[in-house]
């Protein structure tokens, strides 16, 4: 058994530091295990983080084929890179990360310069797909929503450009904190409440639009 199975899971009820360090303690166990290239951690971790993983992915690129190439390549980064994960952040925070990073360098290659170009132009790329990722916690989204509104809001913030996208997804599907998501995109703290703010305005009459729509067709 991994140090990482052997820690108590953090999602129980406490007091919000007595979580914060268990929260501490798991990441150091992860840290300790990558370090020392624990053979069942990778698997752990994958089975934890994969439809998450995979979500995030899908929404930054809006392509399932290059999410699901990408989602083998961030795997492969964890077990080369994994000493490099000291456990001073949370694991899904440094995860997710190395995903943006390769998503970037994906872009880069095929001439595109930043995350917000990412959706300029159309093309096969854009064709409605199917964000439904069995697994893993209700988010605050999933909680709020039946299918069919979660339907609306996945093409709502399929709208969004990509930044704001971005941000939406880590703060209320990953549940990732500000000064999380501010280490994820490398960005002050002060964009990203900046841009969590414009999405959220951004998104409003999108799903007014689309409520409306569904509303007429009954």
């Amino acid at each position: 058994m991994s140090s990482f199975t052997q820690v108590q899971p953090f999602f129980v009820q406490g007091s919000a530091s007595a979580i914060q360090e268990q929260v501490r303690q798991e990441s150091l166990a992860i840290s300790a295990g990558l370090k020392r290239q624990d053979p069942g951690l990778l698997d752990e971790l994958i089975v934890r983080y994969q439809h998450r993983l995979l979500r995030y992915l899908l929404y930054l690129t809006g392509n399932r084929e290059m999410a699901e190439d990408l989602f083998q390549e961030v795997w492969m980064r964890v077990v080369v890179r994994g000493g490099q994960f000291n456990g001073r952040a949370r694991f899904d925070t440094w995860l997710f990360t190395i995903a943006r990073n390769l998503v970037i360098d994906q872009r880069r290659k095929r001439t595109m310069q930043s995350l917000d170009e990412m959706f300029e132009g159309g093309g096969e790329d854009d064709r409605p797909m199917s964000f439904e990722i069995a697994g893993g916690e209700p988010t605050p989204f999933d909680r709020l929503a039946n299918l069919e509104d979660r339907q609306r809001i996945a093409a709502a913030l399929m709208e969004l450009d990509t930044i704001h996208r971005e941000v939406l997804v880590l703060r209320f599907h990953e549940e990732l904190s500000l000064e999380e998501i501010a280490t994820v995109t490398r960005s002050p703290l002060s964009t990203v409440k900046s841009r969590l703010y414009r999405g959220m305005a951004a998104m409003k009459p999108k799903l007014e639009r689309s409520l409306q729509r569904a509303e007429e067709a009954v």
